[in-house]
């Protein structure tokens, strides 16, 4: 049995938010669960982030409370959350007073998706995403598959499929033939995807279409079930996803190759040729790494 964590990263309406859209599945023999999320817990444990959900985007962020604090990185851990916390609160005070309830219950919100990781600097933070992402490189049974859209290829002409649709049958198919290379009856793999309100019933169809008419490129026989779509703050697995796809992703939008690079060897390889992963940039010429790997 093998596992495919599925996690996104950008947006993938042409023409809005970012230039790319990055799925990415992160597969794992189920038999490595269990050492694989102990390795996750004990880089967790080391920054003082033991049961906190690994959001990479939110990590990655300046918080400039932290900035404004006078010796901040002198500061012990219990230190540092009370100062950042009590210029949280006075901000909250000054937005609900100059801007009303609304703006300050958005701003207790994005406050409330960064508090588990106030006590670490950026450096910190950062520090702990390369040890995660080395974890990630070294588990060698460990496989990604992945679909890279960029979005700016297609100009103001729609793609025939939406991106989101396009990218998530592109991991389906790379794993599915994943399984297929392994052989054995008893190969299978099932889909963990992480929880949206907005796509859940749209890829639960495409999938049930899959399994009776196949992908564009394969027919569908060592999957099983429709994905399960999971709560990642709950599940490791799925943070782990979403952290590939932002490392991913921020690698073709800015060329930011310090994540990406140690995650890189993980991407499913076949003849000599990385085939996990695809930069799908239309009619545009790429010399990328990945684009020149494939």
């Amino acid at each position: 049995m093998y596992l495919c964590y599925i996690d996104e990263s950008g947006v993938p309406e042409i023409g809005q938010g970012t230039s790319h859209f990055v799925l990415v599945g992160l597969s794992i023999e189920a038999w490595d669960w269990k050492g694989q999320d102990r390795d996750v817990s004990t880089v967790k444990r080391r920054f003082g982030l033991a049961g906190a959900e690994v959001h990479t985007g939110w990590m990655t962020r300046r918080y400039l409370e932290q900035e404004k604090t006078a010796d901040f990185a002198s500061l012990d851990g219990p230190a540092r959350r009370l100062a950042i916390r009590n210029a949280r609160d006075a901000q909250l005070i000054k937005i609900q007073a100059l801007k009303g309830s609304k703006a300050a219950a958005e701003l207790r919100k994005n406050y409330r998706k960064t508090d588990a990781y106030i006590h670490l600097t950026l450096d910190q933070r950062m520090d702990f995403l390369r040890q995660l992402a080395d974890s990630i490189g070294s588990w060698g049974n460990t496989r990604l598959f992945c679909d890279a859209i960029d979005k700016t290829s297609f100009g103001v002409t729609p793609p025939t499929i939406p991106p989101r649709e396009e990218a998530f049958m592109q991991v389906v198919t790379r794993f599915e033939r994943y399984l297929v290379d392994i052989g054995g009856p008893r190969t299978v793999g099932l889909l963990a995807h992480d929880h949206d309100d907005t796509s859940a019933d749209r890829l639960t169809q495409l999938m049930r279409h899959f399994h009776s008419s196949g992908t564009m490129w394969t027919k569908v026989t060592k999957i099983i079930e429709t994905p399960f779509f999971v709560d990642s703050r709950l599940t490791v697995g799925v943070q782990l996803a979403d952290l590939c796809a932002y490392a991913t992703r921020r690698f073709f939008e800015n060329n930011e190759s310090d994540l990406f690079d140690r995650i890189y060897p993980r991407f499913h390889r076949s003849g000599g040729h990385v085939v996990g992963i695809r930069h799908y940039a239309r009619g545009k010429h790429c010399i990328c790494k990945v684009c020149t790997d494939h």
